[in-house]
């Protein structure tokens, strides 16, 4: 039987042209972002019974003292202050310029990712967590049809949950972060919608008040991985769930796009390789105890992603088979 023709809808050249001006101003924004907190809290004088010192104040107020005063130490503070001055100046006038690209992606008409997910993927990156999980379910279609410049058909892309690899081999790592930001992975997600509760007998999940879940996922236990696996050492959090073959996803390239929902907010989305994406999802078609109901999605996500690859993004065929 001959499968049929996966169609693409143009978004048009304006939407394209405002996506990529966009996504210019989002990338300076961030890089700006993550230089000014190169230089946050601050520097000043302090004097003691032996004189003056040069004390680093940390956001958090704690102190460091960086010697007496001299020539070396009064270079040091001109030369943090001017980069603190500097830093500071240019993230406010990119923010500013971001605020204004939201407003024209709202215009015309340039992103569709549900809002909330936008906001959880901002969430991950600005609590500096993002590098820790993976978007491995149905909405990375978006960062697919997002670097192509097309949409997908709706019935690839509907979902009402989210799926989040995380990968154990950095989990140390992990937890280090929220052990300083002294929160929970579900303490974090309340901050995008405080409704998010665990789902009793299924610790893997969140579920919000409008039904919208998030699902912890991880690789099949192996090596020194631990089981079974929370993400902090709070109570009340994410029990990870073992997700078959998902060695294959924690293993393929990655693959990063910035989406847009419909009011023009942007994130970051860390995904896999297209066509890794492609090929897990054909494997799960083929299971025999796959989800009746899940196979012939599964079947059409891998051959949407295939096709997108093949017309849009032809440059993504030579970095690895389908």
């Amino acid at each position: 039987m001959e499968k049929p023709s996966i169609r693409f809808q143009d978004i048009g050249d304006d939407a394209r042209r405002q996506y990529v001006d966009a996504r210019a101003t989002f990338e300076a924004q961030r890089a700006a972002q993550l230089k000014a907190s190169a230089v946050r809290g601050g520097m000043y004088w302090k004097n003691v019974a032996q004189g003056e010192y040069l004390v680093r104040t940390s956001v958090r107020n704690a102190q460091k003292s960086l010697g007496p005063r001299s020539a070396e130490t009064e270079a040091m503070y001109a030369s943090f202050t001017q980069r603190k001055q500097e830093a500071e100046a240019r993230l406010k006038d990119l923010s500013a310029a971001l605020t204004r690209q939201q407003r024209l992606n709202r215009a015309l008409f340039v992103g569709r990712v549900p809002a909330l997910v936008v906001a959880l993927l901002d969430m991950l990156e600005q609590q500096g967590v993002a590098e820790h999980f993976t978007v491995v379910g149905t909405h990375a279609l978006y960062a697919y049809e997002a670097a192509a410049g097309v949409r997908v058909e709706s019935a690839a892309v509907a979902t009402r949950d989210v799926d989040l690899l995380w990968d154990t081999r950095k989990r140390f790592k992990l937890a280090t972060q929220l052990q300083r930001l002294d929160a929970s992975m579900l303490a974090l997600l309340r901050k995008v919608d405080k409704s998010f509760a665990l789902v009793e007998q299924q610790p893997y999940t969140a579920v919000n008040s409008d039904g919208f879940e998030v699902d912890i996922l991880r690789r099949e236990v192996q090596e020194d991985d631990p089981h079974p696996a929370r993400l902090s050492q709070h109570e009340e959090d994410f029990w990870a769930v073992q997700a078959r073959n998902a060695e294959q996803l924690v293993s393929a390239p990655r693959f990063s796009a910035m989406v847009v929902a419909p009011s023009g907010h942007m994130a970051r989305m860390n995904t896999v390789h297209p066509l890794a994406f492609a090929r897990f999802k054909r494997w799960l078609a083929r299971r025999l105890d796959r989800d009746p109901l899940k196979v012939q999605r599964d079947a059409l996500q891998a051959d949407t992603v295939q096709a997108l690859v093949a017309e849009y993004l032809p440059q993504l065929q030579q970095t690895l088979d389908p």
